[in-house]
């Protein structure tokens, strides 16, 4: 194959699955968008997505390489099947992405603690990570190989194919997964907790964000600061007739 021949081959090969990838990209920062409304709750949030997303495509991107050397070198055949080098990699993959994912929450809370940045409880920072981390990891792993597979089969080269899988799979899922990650943690620790948040009656300094989701316990002062309300309880009702 000449250069001109094996150029276009390569083109041909990556350029629909990078314009998915652009399509992941935009879906990905909306979700994020989302995302930011959790941030007053969860101070040191927005520190944790850029590292949570660049390791998606370290960690998987190297399975994804071991996937394409296997394939083209004929130890690994493309198709769901017991292999034991398939079945190490896939293992030391997981592991690496849950274990990383936990130690870029507890380096995050360490950092913005030493820059007194105030940020959310340690043990919030990383259940998030690791919910998320946990699920991308199981996402991530099926899809690649299945599209790797699928690709390989219908005679594309998985080189061509690794990097924008990785990169689409690691944005869109890793951004949905980190925002269900929030919504669970925030339902655990927060939501079932009121009084954690100075929703208690007679407590100032309410956010906006948190009377946005308790409306049932705040009020609106004149001047726009969110404030608990003292609105009386159900077995207060006037009983004079």
């Amino acid at each position: 194959m000449g250069f001109r021949a094996g150029f276009w081959s390569i083109y041909r090969e990556a350029l629909p699955i990078l314009l998915v990838a652009l399509v992941g990209g935009l879906f990905a920062g909306i979700v994020l968008a989302g995302l930011v409304e959790s941030v007053e709750q969860f101070p040191g949030l927005l520190v944790m997505v850029p590292v949570f997303l660049a390791t998606r495509g370290n960690v998987y991107g190297a399975l994804g390489g071991r996937i394409s050397s296997g394939l083209h070198q004929g130890v690994i055949r493309p198709k769901f099947e017991r292999n034991e080098r398939l079945l190490n990699a896939i293992i030391a993959s997981f592991i690496n992405g849950v274990g990383i994912s936990v130690v870029i929450g507890v380096i995050s809370w360490a950092v913005l603690r030493i820059l007194d940045s105030n940020p959310a409880p340690l043990h919030q920072l990383v259940g998030i990570m690791l919910i998320a981390g946990v699920l991308t990891s199981v996402v991530l792993i099926g899809g690649l190989l299945g599209l790797i597979f699928a690709g390989y089969r219908m005679g594309y080269d998985p080189d061509n194919l690794v990097g924008p899988i990785v990169t689409t799979l690691g944005d869109v899922f890793g951004m949905v997964f980190l925002l269900l990650a929030v919504s669970i943690i925030e339902a655990v620790f927060v939501w079932w907790r009121p009084d954690s948040r100075g929703l208690e009656a007679g407590k100032p300094g309410v956010s906006s964000h948190t009377c946005f989701r308790y409306s049932s316990f705040c009020q609106w002062s004149s001047s726009g600061q969110a404030s608990p309300s003292n609105r009386p309880s159900s077995s207060s009702k006037n009983t004079d007739y």
